[in-house]
């Protein structure tokens, strides 16, 4: 998993240690160190780490003693992303085996020459040696996700007529060549791995039965083990998949490749719940399980296994919000549901010095949050909830289809609660007068946002409803139903609608629906609105609600849409500032967190808890 965690200079940092050594230590059998690119031109983002010079050697022997010295074993993955980067990033137009423009980046990459080709299969082996001289254990050959050796591998791609390319031996040549390569430099004894997609996902690119082939050619090679992904360049989607995709979406594509050869078989993708684990490797399906974002999510995830802790695993949400969606932005990754991740020293909780009374108000992710890192710090912590639920806005992101999982870190964030001491205060609005009475040492507002109700005429109509009651089942809609906003909430409660077998409609006034959704969560859930006929007015402004629709300004059209039985509203939320208005002038000291501060996601409310817990 990219983490964009190493120097500018491309070097190993401290950051980057800590942070596999954490997942070491947490009893991860195998880490292996993310995309290392064997030259200058082949990095595809910024801070990932470099292999291409002997200087690179002193900052990764300290990575592998580190992790060494914790009980680890730890493998780096070496690469070159070919037409998947940017002149931006490497100053230098891309190269691919041909000119074909990237389906994503709309770049036109420049096709290598034989000659670049053999000293790009020399820059492989030369980072394998520098591998084995800094102390990993072993190397693996990235063959998928659309870099260059997944460029050569895919018919997709590799439009050459030469020697690496025409037929399946052809594309075959590059990685063939490049593992030949690795054990001229590097030696026979050295364990050398290759990722490569089962299924490429796309017309024109490699199928399973062709994959098939590709793997006992790879064993014949002298590959020690495969590692089986899904997708390439043109559906990334697929790649790191949200929670739209199904559970462990690869291990078919692992089991058949199992039945065929001698090597080990890795399988990964949305593999997260142990259990599931267990039952794969029990079936003999494949021989190991890859957990990267399990692993970011929860870096003591085997050790909890271990012992029998299975509710205090951290679960991944697949909302991709922190790991994709940072490196989509060229950032360091972080985790909606882990922010100590890539901080994993300094967010290390010390017990207070003198432990304090503190009133969290507000039951939802930023509070429990706040509540947990302050109780294991030893505050006396007292929640109060003015509903009978914990969770707040969690529990209705958990409602639409195929989000379910948010329920599960829910679920684990009360158990934590429970275990680290919080009073739990449930049905209990906590106003100046309570605060008085529990007399805290520190008050944390936590009280959320709230729907807002636009200044649209009709807008109080009995048959106009809000988003949240509606996923929370306080209310139901008729057959035809109408949705303002296209944004997340609405295109979401759209689709909680629609699977229901209801005719729905989205009006939205920006130009496109879904712009606060990540590409790989668009990608999924336009693909259901588009199967439920969902039909879709943007840059459309709503005028008026009528008994039975709205009337609407769309590109200065003035349309009446009509047959509707009620109209959802949701379009957007306010933060609930009701109790920090009680407190001024009070003389009461208070924190706020969570969107009373400024309305965020789930990513931002639970990041200020653990800060504002911490800083307690």
């Amino acid at each position: 998993m990219v983490t964009n965690f190493c120097n500018p200079d491309n070097t190993v940092s401290e950051r980057l240690i800590n942070y596999h050594v954490t997942r070491a230590r947490g009893g991860f059998g195998l880490n292996i160190v993310e995309d290392f690119a064997v030259h200058p031109w082949g990095k595809g983002f910024h801070a990932v780490g470099g292999l291409w010079d002997d200087r690179f050697i002193k900052n990764c022997t300290k990575l592998t003693s580190a992790i060494h010295g914790v009980g680890g074993k730890v493998f780096i993955q070496i690469y070159h992303a070919g037409s998947q980067t940017s002149e931006s990033i490497t100053g230098v137009q891309p190269v691919a085996p041909s000119a074909f423009l990237h389906p994503l980046k709309k770049t036109l990459p420049r096709e290598l020459t034989l000659w670049e080709i053999e000293e790009i299969i020399e820059d492989f082996g030369q980072a394998a040696r520098r591998s084995r001289e800094s102390g990993f254990d072993g190397v693996e050959i990235h063959g998928s996700h659309g870099y260059l050796v997944a460029q050569f591998m895919s018919s997709y791609t590799n439009r050459r007529t030469d020697r690496y390319g025409g037929d399946l031996l052809g594309r075959m040549c590059f990685p063939i060549d490049i593992i030949r390569n690795i054990r001229r430099y590097a030696g026979k004894d050295f364990p050398v791995i290759i990722r490569f997609a089962g299924d490429e996902r796309i017309s024109e690119g490699r199928t399973m039965e062709e994959s098939m082939v590709v793997a006992q050619l790879l064993e014949e090679a002298g590959y020690d083990g495969l590692h089986v992904t899904t997708a390439t360049t043109a559906t990334q989607a697929y790649i790191v998949p949200p929670y739209y995709a199904p559970l462990a979406l690869n291990v078919e594509y692992a089991e058949k490749i199992k039945k065929i050869v001698s090597i080990p078989v890795i399988t990964t993708g949305r593999i997260h719940d142990p259990l599931f684990a267990e039952a794969i490797l029990a079936q003999g399906r494949a021989d190991m399980i890859g957990m990267g974002r399990a692993s970011i999510a929860d870096p003591d995830l085997p050790n909890k296994i271990a012992a029998g802790d299975l509710e205090d695993i951290r679960p991944c949400i697949a909302c991709l919000q922190g790991c994709i969606g940072s490196l989509l932005r060229d950032e360091c990754i972080t985790c909606t549901v882990n922010p100590e991740v890539g901080r994993e020293m300094e967010m290390k909780i010390q017990p207070a010095k003198t432990s304090k009374r503190v009133l969290v108000v507000g039951g939802g992710p930023g509070g429990m949050e706040t509540a947990r890192v302050a109780a294991l710090k030893g505050h006396k912590v007292v929640l109060c909830e003015q509903t009978d639920k914990l969770g707040g806005q969690l529990i209705i992101a958990a409602m639409p289809p195929h989000k379910q999982g948010i329920a599960h870190y829910v679920k684990y964030l009360i158990n934590q609660l429970h275990k680290v001491g919080v009073e739990l205060r449930m049905n209990t609005e906590a106003t100046v007068k309570t605060i008085r009475e529990i007399a805290p040492d520190v008050v944390v507002v936590a009280t959320g946002a709230e729907p807002v109700l636009p200044p649209i005429p009709g807008a109080d109509r009995k048959k106009v409803l809000n988003a949240w009651d509606l996923l929370l089942g306080k209310v139901q809609t008729g057959r035809n139903v109408l949705v303002i906003g296209g944004g997340s909430v609405g295109c979401e409660t759209a689709d909680f609608l629609a699977v229901q077998r209801k005719r729905v409609a989205i009006v939205e006034i920006l130009d496109e629906v879904g712009r606060d959704l990540l590409e790989r969560v668009k990608y999924f859930l336009f693909q259901r609105l588009e199967e439920e006929k969902v039909n879709i007015y943007s840059d459309a402004t709503v005028l008026e609600i009528l008994e039975d629709g709205v009337r609407l300004n769309q590109n200065g059209k003035i349309i009446e849409l009509s047959g509707y039985d009620n109209v959802v509203m949701a379009v957007g939320v306010r933060p609930r500032k009701v109790l920090v208005d009680q407190m001024k002038d009070t003389g009461i000291k208070f924190e706020v967190v969570g969107d009373v501060k400024k309305i965020g996601n789930a990513l931002s409310a639970i990041a200020g808890g653990t800060e504002l817990g911490r800083r307690i």
